[in-house]
């Protein structure tokens, strides 16, 4: 009679490789390191990161945030590029808490997938350090999960956390904004990380080939754009003109992103004359027969951040950044007051 047993198993048996964790873990403390500030007190692979306000602050707010880039995941991994998608990721976090005034601090990411495959993993690690160095946040840790059986070989997930600190004193949440207000737009780079899956659905609809040419690069290229990061934008504003409220345009697009910053009692009233809609944006509304009103409630439709300041200042901006910076729109009173479908309208 045999006694044979069944060979042990092991974590990696199950699925799961520690190694290659590890070797993950050695290829990215580079990236990590280079985003490093002078308040980050600890490296990578310690149980939590720490980072020491200091004195910098009197009297500081922490802003939080955090996000995801959605389905453009899909679309990144469809095409084999994996070294923008971070940026995305860094940027849909340090834009939101940019909105209160905040200046970002710290980030940490997550990164989940069927079976681990470093080199993928390298690239998107690389593209979340560059976020962090273009918004100057220091990379301080991060988690990567690999879960057989939750994702297919090859699938992969990814969430971010930022935080950033602002003085109490001068907190932009939107208070003083009042009918004498302007709406200052920021270019956009592309549908930044919203709207994919409606993108794909266009992608299949049409048949369009992500490698035909439109407006000088290719249609994958231009989908997948990494999101404009708009920190440095912001900060060398400070002190220059006085912003009342800002608006980061994700989902929601511009419909629905910068009411959210304007007081009770008023509306905004765009003018979508008043910049040139990307190619992009166009070609999407085409393939995919879709209206304008959903197209301005689902895209950033070349506006991805919006300034709100007295119309006297609004010239200042672009001046200051030597970019368009165009006026989009006003803030009026409200045509009926309680009415929330009346508080913004579009001129054109």
């Amino acid at each position: 009679m045999s006694d044979a047993r069944p060979k042990p198993l092991s974590y990696r048996d199950a699925g799961v490789d520690i190694d290659a964790g590890n070797a993950l873990v050695d290829r990215i403390k580079p990236l990590v390191a280079a985003t490093r500030r002078p308040e980050v007190m600890t490296g990578l692979g310690g149980f939590g990161g720490l980072f020491h306000l200091g004195s910098r602050y009197q009297d500081p707010v922490l802003v939080s945030g955090t996000d995801g880039v959605g389905t453009k995941l899909l679309l990144a991994r469809q095409m084999g590029r994996h070294d923008t998608i971070g940026i995305d990721l860094v940027a849909m976090c340090v834009n939101d808490i940019l909105v209160c005034g905040a200046e970002p601090l710290f980030f940490l990411d997550y990164f989940a997938c069927g079976k681990l495959e470093v080199d993928a993993a390298a690239e998107v690690v690389a593209g979340i350090a560059e976020g962090c160095r273009q918004s100057g946040c220091a990379l301080i840790g991060g988690e990567t999960a690999e879960m057989p059986g939750m994702y297919d070989p090859g699938e992969y997930d990814l969430a971010g956390f930022a935080v950033g600190a602002v003085e109490r004193d001068a907190l932009i949440d939107g208070r003083t904004i009042d009918e004498h207000c302007v709406l200052v737009g920021l270019a956009s780079s592309g549908p930044h990380s919203n709207g994919y899956s409606l993108i794909r659905r266009v992608l299949e609809r049409s048949a369009a080939s992500l490698d035909q040419i439109l407006e000088g690069q290719t249609l994958g290229e231009s989908l997948l754009a990494p999101t404009r990061i708009y920190v440095d934008a912001v900060r060398r504003l400070t002190g220059v003109v006085p912003i009342r409220g800002m608006a980061h345009i994700t989902g929601g697009g511009l419909t629905e992103n910068i009411i959210r910053v304007i007081p009770d009692g008023l509306g905004i009233e765009i003018d979508p004359a008043c910049w040139p809609v990307p190619p992009i944006f166009a070609w999407l509304a085409e393939h995919g027969g879709i209206e304008t009103a959903e197209m301005r409630r689902t895209f950033n439709m070349g506006i991805g951040f919006v300034l709100v300041c007295h119309a006297e200042e609004a010239a200042r901006i672009g001046e200051h950044l030597g970019e368009a910076a165009p006026v989009i729109g006003r803030v009026r009173p409200c045509r009926q007051p309680g009415d929330e479908a009346s508080r913004v309208v579009y001129s054109s």
